[in-house]
Order: structure tokens, then sequence, then C-alpha cells
């Protein structure tokens, strides 16, 4: 079995080709962490971490890269990686820049053990490729904004779209509904998100005027971790309640099953504990009958979602693709996973530079 020889980390910001509004400002650009971990039979694996805010981005890389010397020289065995690191630091905790640097390096183990097999991370996980239906977002655009981003989408084929919302009234919030509506036609499934904004007691009075839109689901209508209060929510909404993009590892998913939290769930790879997380969440939403999306990281997350029947939708970004040699391709609405070697990631090193 080949080992660790050495990782490499490289920190950029990467411009976004559109802002993207949200309601507790404008994301311009997206502050990054590349990760690229060489065996010893000289195969590399890369690896995107987002750190959501340029103030972390440093801190982050820097932490990943002191992270390195607790693996080098390992037999690369990604899930024996990943929960020795758990274990490292579980004292101090698991979340935060913590969770995301092991996550990091867990993605680029996985990437690195599927390139060293010649296969896709799809089939190295013992599934085929297939398509995978997927959604565009829409930003705290406006009515008008709204309308016109969602318009775009559906030019392009794509069969969803999720809107941020949690404007000052419910019925501003009606109003972009219905405006995407009527851009859009009737077949395309709309989602809307909260992002947290609002108190489960809120939140059950808006959503109550949200039912007759046959919404694909509500994301996020109250605090991400108040799994008692989407429980309230979800017990007294009809249109089904989404959430965990912000929920840290498969404990914070177990909490949230016991809890009866959420109808659906969206793991992402890198809360979620990179691969080797997500394939757990996963094992456990299948067992239980949850519809699985997810959120960002197109890429790697189209082939997890071959690798399980309860997949549900994509979440398509191209926020990263500047930086990619080969973004994820979508068709007819649906991703199309790569079957090249590895997650999806192949660097545009020209591009890269470029923004070092």
């Amino acid at each position: 079995m080949p080992t660790i020889r050495d990782i490499r980390v490289r920190a950029l910001r990467v411009p976004m080709s559109e802002p993207h509004r949200t309601a507790s400002g404008v994301v311009v650009d997206s502050p990054l962490v590349l990760i690229d971990l060489t065996t010893s039979d000289g195969v590399t694996g890369h690896a995107i971490i987002f750190t959501y805010t340029a103030a972390a981005l440093r801190p982050t890389a820097d932490l990943i890269q002191n992270l390195a010397q607790l693996i080098t020289n390992d037999p690369l065995a990604p899930t024996t990686i990943t929960d020795k690191l758990n274990a490292r630091f579980r004292l101090l905790g698991t979340q935060g820049l913590v969770g995301m640097a092991i996550a990091g390096l867990d993605m680029a183990m996985w990437d690195a053990l599927a390139r060293t097999h010649n296969v896709s991370l799809t089939r190295l996980l013992g599934a085929a490729e297939r398509p995978i239906q997927a959604y565009g977002a829409v930003g705290y655009d406006g009515i008008a904004g709204s309308a016109k981003v969602a318009e775009q989408w559906a030019k392009r084929g794509f069969r969803g779209i999720k809107a941020k919302i949690g404007y000052p009234t419910v019925q501003e919030d009606i109003a972009v509904i219905e405006a995407m509506r009527t851009a859009v036609g009737d077949t395309m499934t709309i989602l809307v998100d909260y992002n947290q904004s609002l108190t489960p007691t809120e939140a059950i009075e808006r959503l109550h005027h949200l039912e007759p839109y046959k919404l694909g689901w509500v994301e996020e209508p109250s605090l991400s971790h108040d799994f008692a209060g989407h429980a309230h929510i979800a017990a007294n909404i009809k249109t089904p309640i989404q959430a965990g993009e912000n929920w840290w590892g498969p404990l914070d998913f177990h909490h949230a099953l016991h809890a009866r939290s959420t109808d659906y769930w969206m793991p992402e790879v890198m809360k979620a504990g990179g691969i080797t997380g997500w394939r757990r969440i996963a094992a456990t939403a299948e067992a239980e009958g949850i519809r699985v999306s997810t959120h960002l990281w197109p890429e790697v997350s189209a082939q997890l979602l071959c690798t399980t029947p309860m997949a549900h939708w994509l979440e398509y970004a191209d926020w990263w693709h500047a930086i990619v040699q080969n973004p994820i391709e979508v068709r007819d609405g649906l991703a199309i996973p790569s079957t090249e070697p590895g997650s999806g990631f192949t660097w545009n090193e020209p591009a890269i530079s470029g923004l070092q």
C-alpha cells in the first residue's frame, strides 16, 4: 500500500463570475485552500476547502499544513487516518476550522486513492456514474432580480432553482416566489432558503402562507442547530423542511434524526467530515429513508450522490470553475459525473498562478 509522502497547501481567493447576494451581505469571491497530497508512488490527490470568509483563509491553510506532519508516512487509508485525526482532536473538538482541515485531508486522500486505482471516486466506492438532477442558485436579489436569475437557469435547462428569501415581510417572500414562478413556468421545482433567519414561531407563521405555492422544500428556516425548533416547524408545516449543510459530521445528523428535525438532509462534504463522514451520513439516511441532497463541491458531490439510492438534488455552483480544468457538465438539467480517475478535480494551474 502506498504511503503519504508530501502535502502541499495553497491559499487563494477566486473572484465570483457574478456577485452572490445573501441577507447578510454580498459574496464577491471564494476564499479557497487547495490541497495536493502526494503518495510514495508519485500519485497526487487534490481537494478544495472553502473557508466562507477571507478572515479564516490563512489560519485554515496553516492548520492543514500543521496536520500534515501527523499523517506523513502513514499508509494511504482515508477512513483510518480520518478516524485517527478525529480522535487526536477530541478534546479540542472537530468542528469549525479543525473539522474543515481534517475534511480537506480526507478528500485529498480519497482522490489520491481513486487515482492510484485508476478509477473515478464513484467506481472506487462500488457504484456506477449516472446523471443527477441539479438546481441553480438564486440570491437575495429582490423580486425583479430573482425572476431574472430564475429565468436564466430555466433557459439553461435546469429543472430546479433555490432562492434565498427571508425578506422583512412574508408578502415580499411571496412576491419573489410568484415572480419566479411566472418567469420559469409550471414545471420547474422551486426551493427556498431562509438561511436561519427566523425563530421557530416566526417560521411556522410565515410558512403557513407559503403552503399554497407547492415548494419543493424550505431550507433552514431557523437556527441550524436548533434541532427541537426545526422539529416543531416540521411537525406543523406540510412543505418538506431541509437542513444539514451547517451540521458537523455524523453526530449532528444523529441528533437531528432523533429529534425528527427535518424531512430531508443536505450534508456538505466539508462540514460532514469529508468523504468518510459523508458516506456514514448517507448510510444512515438510506436506512431511515431520508432523501439526501448536497451543498457546493458539485464535482465531488455528484459522484457521492451516485453512491446512494437516496440521492435527491445536486446544488450546482460554478464559483470555483476558473481553477478547475474540467468543471462538471450539466445537460438538460442533469449533472454528469466525471468518469476520469479521482473525485473530479484537476487544477487549471495557469489560472491559479494568476490569482496568487
